[in-house]
């Protein structure tokens, strides 16, 4: 539960502002039909974060656990810093897809707007630290529902009155603070205490 927790709350901080976000929001705006948008959001961080999620168990078995321990706190400090830096995106990424529907479309811009992004990359670091890649995957897919389900609803509004910065400051500290707890080991301490 603690996997899927944490990894729904700093997916959906981190998301906030991020191009995957924007792109919802050029979607919601061109194509004005919320719940194709929605589906092919849903349908494509499932894929994207499902092969993220199963690549981030997989490295857990090449690496020997304290290097693993080191690269995960490095990872999670690379990304608070990664995160206050705002994303943009060209409109045009998705005028070339538009012939293919609304739900193809945003599957497909979705997808490849996630490969390398920043929650990609999150859920990465996630798997290979909590050992529930489900609650993981599933954890950075409600987040990811939850940031971008506004945008489609509510658009470009939406967007003017969330104070953007400091989302990305509270995400960026959330991963600050994993990234010092996996390298001091207290994340294991809280396990055990919460167990």
């Amino acid at each position: 539960m603690q996997a899927l927790m944490v990894s729904a709350g700093a997916v959906t901080l981190a998301e906030v502002g991020d191009k995957t976000q924007l792109l919802a929001f050029i979607l919601a705006a061109r194509f004005k039909k919320p719940v194709p948008i929605l589906l092919g959001i849903l349908m494509a961080t499932l894929i994207n974060h499902g092969l993220a999620g199963a690549f981030g168990a997989w490295i857990t078995t090449l690496i020997d656990p304290q290097w693993l321990r080191w690269i995960l706190g490095g990872s999670f400090l690379a990304m608070a810093v990664w995160i206050l830096i705002p994303d943009s995106i060209d409109e045009e990424e998705t005028l070339s897809l538009k012939t293919m529907g609304v739900f193809t479309t945003t599957l497909v811009t979705f997808f490849l707007a996630e490969m390398g992004d920043k929650t990609q990359i999150a859920t990465i670091a996630l798997a290979a630290h909590y050992p529930s890649t489900v609650e993981v995957v599933a954890g950075t897919t409600l987040g990811m529902m939850l940031a971008d389900g506004p945008a489609v609803f509510v658009g470009q509004h939406l967007a003017q009155k969330i104070p953007m910065k400091l989302m990305h400051a509270i995400a960026g500290a959330i991963f600050a603070l994993l990234g010092v707890a996996v390298l001091a080991n207290l994340d294991t301490l809280i396990e055990q205490w919460l167990s």
